[in-house]
């Protein structure tokens, strides 16, 4: 099975927007990408700051954990200039994601709207996308510079995002690898779906009993999707 109901939410039929999280989300976190990324921010706090790799792989997990987003704690602790982290941090070979064809296949006959909300940067998704062959699937990116650099789950950042795209709540979905980051969609009405990666940072809250979905393979959960609307179309 691709995925577990915990709770029922708006029926997979009847989701008219789907809010996809992009990092070890839309590709598989066994696939190394992002150890990648986390290898150029430890590079990079080595160089802006001056200080041993153990160190800096020091700061960079507390960052994360205290300000949400490394990025977000060096911008506060140390004025690091956002732009040109993303752009030194993403510089990464995508050769290790893996094509999906079963999830562009789920994406091209799933109905509703589809939308990238991440973390990352625009070009960062872009990149991806386009490596994976899917960015025709998505109608916009709305990234952390669009959220005024607060990561997820800020509320704020939700709240930015839904008005931007004249989002209903009711009928939304929202992916992720990470289950906090699902606590601000499910406070709004979202229906939610926790896309389970075995990283323990990505399962803190999984057992909150804000999430509707546990999905251990996101095309099989949105292949379901797809069948639901069919049926509920007959």
């Amino acid at each position: 099975m691709s995925y577990t109901v915990r709770r029922e939410g708006c029926p997979l039929g009847a989701v008219e927007t789907w809010v996809f999280d992009l990092d070890n989300t839309l590709y598989p976190a066994s696939c190394g990408l992002f150890p990648k990324v986390q290898e150029r921010m430890n590079e990079y706090i080595c160089n802006r700051l001056g200080v041993s790799l153990d160190a800096a792989k020091a700061l960079r997990a507390r960052y994360f954990r205290e300000h949400g987003t490394t990025m977000h704690g060096l911008m506060a602790v140390h004025e690091v200039d956002p732009h040109e982290f993303m752009a030194f941090v993403h510089d990464v070979d995508l050769t290790c994601v893996p094509a999906n064809p079963a999830l562009a296949k789920a994406l091209q006959h799933l109905s509703g709207r589809k939308l990238i909300y991440t973390n990352g940067s625009v070009p960062h998704a872009e990149n991806l996308l386009r490596h994976l062959g899917i960015s025709h699937h998505f109608e916009d990116i709305f990234d952390i510079v669009a959220s005024n650099f607060a990561p997820k789950p800020a509320i704020t950042a939700l709240r930015l995002f839904v008005d931007r795209f004249n989002i209903a709540p009711a009928t939304a979905l929202m992916v992720e690898d990470m289950a906090k980051n699902l606590t601000p969609a499910a406070g709004l009405g979202m229906t939610t779906a926790w896309v389970r990666t075995g990283v323990d940072w990505a399962a803190v809250a999984s057992e909150a009993g804000h999430i509707n979905y546990v999905v251990d393979d996101l095309a099989g959960f949105l292949a379901a999707a797809v069948a639901a609307e069919r049926e509920a179309q007959r």
